[in-house]
């Protein structure tokens, strides 16, 4: 007996010396995984624009085919409750870029105009603004953005490019400065035509009443000095009218322009093949820098109007051109998946889908087919604050770090990937501003449960519009709204004529109290709460008003990058391959084979 029990306290001794070696095993495991989360990866981002959340397979959509950003969707993670931080495309880019609200850095006009317009304009994003492609440029990345920047070219000459992507971090650029909008594609139609219709009738309207009075003085005998004078107004009116009519039908050369970093190479751009183009100039740079780290931002100038997608894709899908274009940006996303599968780099690269801000869902070509997106269950669309606006496909993949299939229902903002990145590539964060988005890798990964954005504020341009409060103990996710736009998707006659919604004046019905929902019973924003429906709605907003208290105060007063001054067209910045008496056309796009970094 004493022999068995000696044995069995050996036999005993040894297994607690394996359990407690194989604990140390799967703890030095762990540690490595969690290890693997800070080894500086490569960060691919692409960025869809006026891309609705229900536009999406993995999202809900059972007509649009985008097999491979649902393949990235069941290799990662959906983020549920993704929000753009604007419901337009340069304040949203304007904070993605720095993790800040975009009033932070005076990309938040006080007028109907909320984003830039003209490429020889003075306003963009300041040079005291510090994007995550800085910070990881400084920590040895390669950068690269290749499509859309819409966030300025030049503050005071024509050779200055202080609001170039060059002059924000990036090493690379090929793409366009401002935006894609109808006004670049011949037969599509004019943003500014049906914006300015409310200024251009009137005008019309005066040209008609001054020949009629210039008709009736000349006929009553009356004074000629009276009738020079009047004769000359209406000579000087009618010539800044033809001018300006002129400028608005140049605007494709004027503005719609393709970059290879400071050089124009196109201009205006020519659409045949322009995916196929970006795609390839992604695959490029991913080659080319596949021994170490680096930033590749592929910003699609899709799905903005002017639509547009090649013959391989055009006529392919079930919604019209809009659908031909959605998909053909899915291939393009497949295509550069391929090259970091091929170069064995899918593990080394964290991965990240969305869109600058809904669906633009009112949108109409002038042949009267659909080229808005859907947005699901969610009301409103682009340029409104309704989930429709700013709830956008979230998307996430690391293969090790971030599990398949995973959901994140907290609510996340296309701000968060800024400290994300920055930690990753083993960089602190800035210490001299406030960074308003949170890390989300411990969402990601597991090791939280609750997202860090208890408070959300929702700006239409310069004005605060709505505010998101999720409670810590809660499950509940509170919005109210101050103001709403006198619009709906249904109204045909609403925003359209404007071509957005604006944000003050007559454009919006403010509400005091303010409207209270609560999306995690009501997403769709159907239902707006009373004092008589919820007992504590006075309680909510007293919650909730503290906050805006507590985010105003944090407001630096800053330089308003959209101020009437510095979105104006300025013919000194205006950028120009040839001269002006050659319309500023060229066409220098070199060989797509050619490396050329």
């Amino acid at each position: 007996m004493r022999m068995e029990e000696g044995t069995f306290k050996m036999f005993s001794s040894i297994s607690k010396k394996m359990i407690f070696l194989f604990h140390m095993l799967f703890y030095l495991w762990e540690a490595s995984k969690a290890n693997k989360t800070v080894s500086k990866p490569n960060v691919v981002i692409f960025m869809a624009d006026d891309l609705g959340i229900g536009d999406l397979g993995c999202f809900g959509n059972k007509t649009l085919r985008t097999p491979n950003i649902d393949k990235l969707a069941s290799e990662g993670a959906m983020l549920t409750q993704h929000i753009a931080a604007s419901p337009l495309c340069s304040p949203s880019r304007a904070a993605f870029l720095t993790g800040r609200y975009s009033i932070r850095s005076g990309i938040a006009s006080i007028h109907r105009s909320g984003v830039f317009l003209f490429s020889g304009s003075s306003g963009g994003l300041p040079s005291e603004e510090t994007t995550f492609a800085k910070l990881l440029q400084q920590k040895g990345y390669s950068t690269a953005l290749i499509g859309k920047w819409h966030l300025g070219i030049y503050c005071n000459s024509s050779s200055d490019f202080c609001h170039h992507p060059l002059s924000h971090g990036f090493d690379y650029f090929y793409g366009i400065p401002v935006t894609n909008l109808r006004d670049c594609k011949p037969g599509h139609g004019s943003v500014f035509i049906e914006g300015c219709k409310m200024f251009i009738r009137p005008s019309l309207q005066f040209i008609g009443i001054a020949l009629i009075s210039l008709k009736a003085i000349h006929y009553l005998g009356l004074s000629k000095g009276l009738l020079r004078a009047l004769g000359y107004l209406f000579l000087i009116i009618s010539v800044l009218l033809g001018l300006l009519l002129l400028w608005w039908y140049s605007y494709r050369y004027l503005n719609c322009i393709l970059m290879r970093n400071h050089t124009i190479i196109q201009q205006p751009w020519i659409y045949e093949n322009l995916t196929q183009r970006f795609t390839e100039e992604a695959k490029r740079f991913i080659k080319r820098n596949s021994e170490a780290p680096f930033l590749l931002f592929l910003s699609y100038p899709q799905v903005h109007t002017a639509l547009f997608a090649s013959q391989t894709f055009k006529g392919k899908s079930k919604h019209g051109l809009y659908g031909d274009a959605v998909e053909e940006m899915d291939w393009s996303i497949g295509e550069v998946l391929h090259v970091l599968d091929q170069w064995h780099l899918s593990e080394k690269t964290l991965v990240y889908f969305t869109s600058d801000q809904g669906a633009h869902v009112e949108e109409i070509s002038i042949n009267g087919e659909v080229h808005g997106g859907y947005n699901g269950i969610y009301k409103g669309g682009k340029s409104t604050n309704w989930e429709g606006g700013i709830r956008v496909p979230g998307i996430i993949r690391w293969p090790g770090v971030v599990g398949p299939d995973a959901r994140i229902d907290e609510p996340t903002s296309n701000m968060d990937i800024f400290p994300t990145v920055i930690k990753l590539a083993g960089e602190s964060l800035p210490k001299d501003r406030i960074i308003d988005g949170h890390d989300l890798m411990p969402l990601l990964q597991g090791n939280a449960v609750r997202s860090k954005h208890e408070f959300l504020f929702h700006y239409c341009n310069a004005h605060l519009n709505a505010v998101r409060w999720h409670p810590r103990n809660s499950t509940s996710i509170w919005k109210v709204f101050f103001f709403t736009p006198n619009f709906s998707p249904e109204d045909s006659n609403g925003c359209y004529d404007y071509h957005v919604c604006f944000c003050q004046g007559d454009f919006v019905t403010y509400h005091n109290p303010p409207l209270l929902f609560d999306l995690s019973k009501d997403p769709e924003e159907k239902n707006p709460l009373t004092p008589e429906t919820e007992s504590q709605f006075y309680d909510i907003i007293q919650v909730i008003q503290q906050a805006v208290n507590n985010h105003t105060t944090s407001l630096p007063s800053v330089p308003n990058q959209l101020s009437l001054d510095n979105i104006l067209w300025k013919p000194w910045l205006q950028p120009c391959c040839s001269s002006f008496l050659q319309l500023c056309y060229c066409d220098h796009d070199i060989d797509e084979n050619k490396d050329v970094l």
